[in-house]
């Protein structure tokens, strides 16, 4: 079975892009990041070139720090595309002061109405301690419900951990892990 919704879950340098990567590069072409990683440092720019760099350059890439609905109503329908990753679109969010609530809305109906294959990537931040201040204990519950609700949408759902995918919804493409 394909999927036309998929979401990959990790924790930092987990291996989750890379799979995110694999599963769009194995549908058809045209091939889309989405990127929503800003380069305030030089740290930054460095892991946006890595990435940049192992896509290789049959990928387009359109840079959509905030506005994700938009720039997926600008896409061919046969697009496939990878959203990497929705736990910094939520920081660019919750930095803005933007209406969180709105704004994950306005995310949810843009991944689930666009016509081509789309894998979301994200972070998996519940795992740990409890944040000793308000503004990080904000964040990890705001990452958590948007990660439940691409969930539920999302046909495949794949959580990664050193390198290896275990699927928690659907199933891996054959060759994909």
């Amino acid at each position: 079975m394909s999927f036309q919704r998929a979401l990959v879950l990790g924790g930092s340098r987990s291996g989750k892009s890379a799979l995110a990567e694999r599963l769009v590069a194995a549908l058809p072409p045209p091939h889309v990041y989405l990127a929503t990683a800003e380069a305030h440092d030089t740290e930054m720019s460095d892991r946006i070139s890595t990435h940049r760099e192992r896509r290789g350059p049959n990928w387009c890439t359109v840079e959509a720090p905030k506005n994700i609905s938009g720039a997926l109503g600008t896409l061919p329908r046969e697009s496939a595309v990878l959203l990497d990753c929705a736990t910094l679109w939520l920081t660019n969010h919750m930095l803005a002061g933007s209406d969180l609530a709105a704004e994950t809305q306005a995310l949810l109906d843009g991944v689930h109405s666009f016509g081509g294959r789309i894998v979301t990537v994200s972070n998996e931040v519940g795992s740990g301690i409890v944040p000793e201040n308000a503004l990080a204990r904000q964040f990890r519950d705001a990452q958590g419900v948007l990660n439940q609700r691409l969930a539920a949408d999302a046909d495949l759902v794949v959580l990664v951990a050193a390198g290896l995918p275990l699927v928690l919804k659907g199933r891996l493409p054959d060759g994909a892990a």
